[in-house]
């Protein structure tokens, strides 16, 4: 009897016992504790960062690698393509199997991938490795949701909303400190060892969460609906292979447009299969509920915001002063204007958490949304110093910190607890939907609104002006959408 009790037997591990009890309990709060929740959470964060840093540690590079690898930009795009495209439809189903087999090995395998994926990367040259080693890499991409749902179920409630802060945070902490980190690299070092970074991060998380992090309750039933998976798994390839290339191919391309319809009709028939099952993949009935919809919507626009800030701080700075609005800095000096910004979000976790506390997730994603604005629309007047453009990206920064620990209090007032993980999981996908959609607008708008210096073709003010005007509506817009749901699931 004491195998299913939850009480070490000699000679026993405590988080072995408490990783036994029964799946059959349906928690009314936490009902499995970790024996040491600081811990806890700090390996589990540090999973959803190394998840983070693989996603924005390479950007700098890519300018670098045609040349480094002999191969054409086309080719190099893959690099950043195939994470993002694995990691969108790893996202799903790595949530819903940690509802069904376990949170914490679901979080595991996540990053066993991630380690596996960076350690083909760091010992690669060649471009298909590469690729290889960063699609694995994409497979780690369910960690944030995964970490959050672990920390829900397995750390003390008074705690959980400082926890579910800083994990869901490190979303945006390691887009932040990714580029400081790797523009510093990459003027230094050889660009492998960012990947051995990566590997280490990834190994070191994996070692702390198996032995600290306890199992949570299981509480879902049913299987996986493999059917479903394969269908979204072709939705998302149709929806964000046209995002990710359409700098490459164009708009007008039949590929971009016609993959873009082909995305829309595959996700109307995977709604329509998904209402119709016992136990779907994504349970639609919950997806459509006012307050996880608006909280989804919301993500959509904050993640589009945030990497925003990410994509337009680097270039704009490096941009020639004779530009007007450039300043001439290098890859290095680029990054580390957003390094205040990593650290703002990083310190602010237990204050989000806080807030959440004492006045709700609804009301701290209202602020957090607001401060994302005001950030934005700082970065379209005060240009004169390099001074306002990092102290406009920190306020960015800071708004989003508190946005993304919103997201997950309201996602998990809002579902049973057998969907925390799938909810989760979503979320954070429709997060990363956004940072597809800022790529690809970024993208456009920089092309097309340029102006000539000499032979080069430089993006214009205008064009970053209309990039953050944008994201400054869509903050605008989240703000409104937090508003409208429901104050009962504050």
């Amino acid at each position: 009897m004491a195998e299913n009790s939850g009480i070490a037997t000699p000679g026993q591990p405590r988080w072995i016992a408490l990783s036994q009890l029964s799946s059959r309990t349906r928690p009314t709060s936490s009902s499995t504790t970790s024996p040491a929740p600081r811990f806890a959470v700090t390996f589990i964060a540090l999973g959803a960062l190394v998840s983070a840093l693989a996603q924005s540690l390479f950007v700098p590079v890519l300018p670098l690698l045609p040349g480094i690898l002999g191969t054409s930009a086309t080719n190099v795009q893959w690099l950043v393509t195939s994470t993002v495209l694995v990691g969108a439809i790893a996202v799903p189903i790595a949530g819903r199997l940690g509802d069904l087999r376990g949170k914490r090995l679901m979080l595991l395998i996540s990053l066993a991938a991630m380690a596996i994926g960076s350690l083909i990367t760091a010992l690669s040259s060649t471009i298909g490795w590469l690729i290889i080693g960063r699609g694995l890499q994409g497979l780690a991409g369910g960690t944030v949701p995964l970490g959050i749902s672990l920390v829900t179920a397995t750390v003390p409630r008074h705690r959980q909303a400082s926890g579910i802060a800083l994990v869901s945070g490190m979303l945006g902490v390691g887009g932040a400190l990714g580029l400081p980190m790797a523009g510093v690299i990459t003027q230094y070092a050889d660009y492998h060892v960012l990947f051995w970074i990566t590997f280490a991060a990834a190994v070191l998380a994996f070692a702390g969460i198996l032995l600290r992090v306890p199992e949570a309750p299981i509480n879902a039933k049913g299987r996986l609906d493999v059917p479903g998976a394969s269908l979204l798994a072709l939705t998302l390839l149709a929806l964000l292979l046209p995002l990710s290339e359409a700098g490459v191919w164009g708009w007008s391309d039949p590929r971009t447009w016609g993959l873009l319809i082909v995305a829309v009709i595959l996700a109307a028939l995977f709604g329509r299969s998904q209402w119709r099952k016992a136990n779907p993949l994504v349970d639609v009935r919950t997806l459509v509920r006012r307050p996880v919809l608006l909280t989804d919507l919301a993500s959509i626009l904050i993640g589009f915001s945030m990497f925003g800030s990410i994509l337009g701080t680097s270039s704009y700075v490096q941009a020639p002063a004779a530009t007007g609005y450039g300043f001439g800095s290098s890859v290095a000096v680029a990054g580390l204007t957003l390094l205040p910004s990593g650290l703002a979000m990083l310190v602010l976790a237990p204050v989000a958490g806080r807030m959440i506390d004492r006045w709700g997730a609804r009301v701290t994603l209202i602020v957090g949304a607001l401060v994302v604005a005001a950030g934005w629309l700082m970065r379209i007047w005060l240009i004169s110093g390099l001074a306002w453009i990092v102290i406009g990206t920190t306020v960015v920064g800071i708004g989003v910190a508190l946005c993304f620990a919103a997201f997950p209090a309201l996602i998990n007032a809002s579902v049973p607890p057998e969907q925390n993980a799938s909810a989760n999981g979503l979320n954070a996908l429709f997060r990363d939907l956004g940072i597809s959609l800022v790529s690809a607008l970024c993208g456009s708008i920089l092309a097309t609104l340029t102006i000539s210096l000499g032979a080069a073709v430089i993006p214009s003010l205008a064009a970053y002006r209309w990039i953050f005007g944008i994201c400054a509506i869509g903050a605008l817009l989240a703000a409104a959408m937090a508003n409208v749901i429901p104050k009962k699931n504050k």
